[in-house]
């Protein structure tokens, strides 16, 4: 029976909720039978994230889907690559060091990113393609998925999806940033649960 691992980041900055926290709790409203779903949130640190990660995916999970929240964005972006930098907000860009010393250059997911976005668009939900997951956590969690996964021998499959906020996110901040309910971007994860099981 097919296994995906899905996962969240707690809040982060001045953020009081984490966008893909709030979608994984949606999600988990209406979990599926098949496949088997397990979820997890994960701190905004590189080494406490890569500790629960490691543990996590030597469970052998046939599929690893990171969920992280992008405030700038409308649309639920389905990532293809992820890059060998880890970058710190408190760091200047010069000064970003690498995630693995000796690891390649960037990983690019095998998942077919451009078919299960479109899959996802004929629903009517707001979905692209970009490639890669930027230089901070959000990549960092995507790239050590396929380093681990390779290096733990388990075949997990990974792919990272960037989130927009949700509109409650808004109230306490009184600014205008592009949002998508929650309900919606769970039920983008929800769909791609289930072509995955048929992959």
């Amino acid at each position: 029976m097919t296994s995906v691992l899905v996962t969240a980041f707690e809040p982060y900055d001045d953020w009081a909720e984490n966008a893909s926290w709030l979608t994984l709790i949606e999600l988990t409203k209406a979990l599926p039978e098949v496949p088997v779903v397990t979820t997890r949130r994960y701190p905004v640190d590189f080494e406490a994230m890569r500790l629960r990660l490691t543990d996590d995916l030597r469970d052998g999970y046939d599929y690893a889907i990171h969920l992280g929240q992008s405030p700038r964005d409308a649309l639920i972006t389905l990532e293809a690559v992820a890059l060998n930098v880890r970058g710190e907000r408190q760091v200047a860009p010069e000064d970003f060091g690498r995630l693995i010393d000796d690891g390649p250059a960037a990983f690019r997911t095998p998942l077919p990113v451009a078919r299960l976005a479109e899959r996802m668009r004929s629903t009517g939900l707001p979905v692209r393609v970009s490639y890669h997951a930027g230089e901070y956590l959000c990549n960092g969690v995507y790239y050590l998925s396929h380093y681990l996964a390779d290096q733990l021998q388990v075949g997990t499959q990974a792919l990272f999806l960037h989130l927009p906020i949700d509109p409650a996110q808004l109230e306490p901040r009184m600014v205008q940033q592009p949002t998508l309910p929650a309900a919606a971007s769970a039920c983008a994860i929800r769909l791609l649960v289930d072509e995955l099981d048929q992959l």
